[in-house]
């Protein structure tokens, strides 16, 4: 056995292999993740939410699913053809080959790069395409504004989440994400860098196009945005990327901040506790966090979503990454 996983072949089939382990549990947690919110949503707001399909409505993700399937994919007169059907296979697409570089455990990952910082920096840029080409391929002026809206946001707040992660990197010496968590093993960077925390977590929420900054999907003027001439499966090609962002994101704070696979302590019987299972347990406290907010706050005007990543997050995050170097730097605890 062990020749054959040192052939090309073998070598093939095992990275099949480790990919279908991976994306199949996040596709489950995609579909569960739309019944959860609307489970928690329902339960702050005091109704029921989805229980008729399945014991406590567990069956509704498959039910929709169905739904989505059997529904007239409609393309409309002037749009283009090829670029209206790929912006919706692009944006999922890309939210999934995202999880290469992710490991939910020591060595738990399809491809552990030294950049997989980079490689993340990179799919998230080429995001923002999968929804310009949808505004521009529609042929509608609503879709299209809704397309540059929510292009200016992503990029927006990718500037703030980028001087984010420096600071992190600047901590560790490292690009690794797996070595960004052993660097975790003692403390958490969420409390000597708690302020970049929290704007990483906002910026997530903006990044992901999530209330209260869900504008380019929800202002009433633009009439759902930039996927309003989407249905059926190309519709929800969108709606999975996004939830699939969102735990992506999830994984990336608790990457960053929250120690990754390691337990809060390290005591029995806390460290029973196998280290993806925390790593499970972390990802989803951070996405009841997403849906609390959506619960919580009104949704911001378009001007107070741009001064918030550039007047405010912009300058703090610079400033508190040559904090964090200068104090680095003063102390010797700069990472060789």
């Amino acid at each position: 056995m062990d020749w054959f996983l040192t052939t090309s072949v073998g070598i093939a089939a095992l990275t099949v292999a480790q990919t279908l382990a991976l994306l199949v549990p996040v596709l489950l947690c995609v579909a569960y993740l739309t019944w959860a919110e609307r489970k928690v949503l329902a339960l702050m707001q005091m109704r029921k939410g989805p229980n008729m399909v399945g014991p406590f409505g567990m069956l509704q993700p498959f039910a929709d699913a169905i739904k989505m399937l059997m529904k007239e994919t409609i393309i409309p007169s002037g749009a283009s053809r090829y670029l209206f059907l790929g912006a919706p296979m692009l944006t999922f697409l890309l939210a999934m080959i995202a999880w290469a570089v992710i490991p939910v455990n020591d060595g738990w990952a399809i491809a552990d790069i030294n950049v997989g910082i980079l490689y993340l920096f990179a799919v998230s840029s080429l995001g923002v395409y999968g929804i310009i080409i949808a505004g521009w391929a529609s042929n509608s002026k609503y879709a299209f504004l809704g397309a540059l809206r929510s292009a200016a946001q992503m990029v927006s707040y990718e500037v703030s989440i980028g001087f984010v992660i420096v600071t992190v990197l600047l901590c560790v010496g490292s690009l690794n994400l797996t070595e960004i968590v052993r660097a975790q093993q003692n403390l958490w960077f969420a409390i000597p860098l708690f302020p970049m925390f929290v704007i990483f977590f906002i910026s997530a929420l903006a990044e992901t196009n999530r209330a209260p900054f869900d504008l380019p999907e929800g202002e009433s003027e633009l009439v759902a945005g930039f996927f309003v001439e989407y249905s059926s499966m190309s519709f929800a090609l969108f709606f999975l990327g996004e939830y699939a962002n969102m735990i992506l994101m999830s994984a990336l704070t608790v990457i960053l901040f929250l120690g990754g696979w390691y337990p809060p302590l390290d005591i029995a019987p806390l460290n029973w506790l196998p280290g993806p299972l925390w790593f499970a347990l972390k990802v989803a406290a951070v996405l009841f966090c997403f849906i609390w907010v959506r619960a919580t706050f009104p949704r911001y005007r378009y001007d107070q979503l741009m001064r918030l990543g550039w007047k405010i997050f912009l300058p703090f995050t610079l400033f508190w990454l040559v904090l964090t170097a200068f104090t680095l730097k003063i102390m010797g605890w700069l990472p060789a």
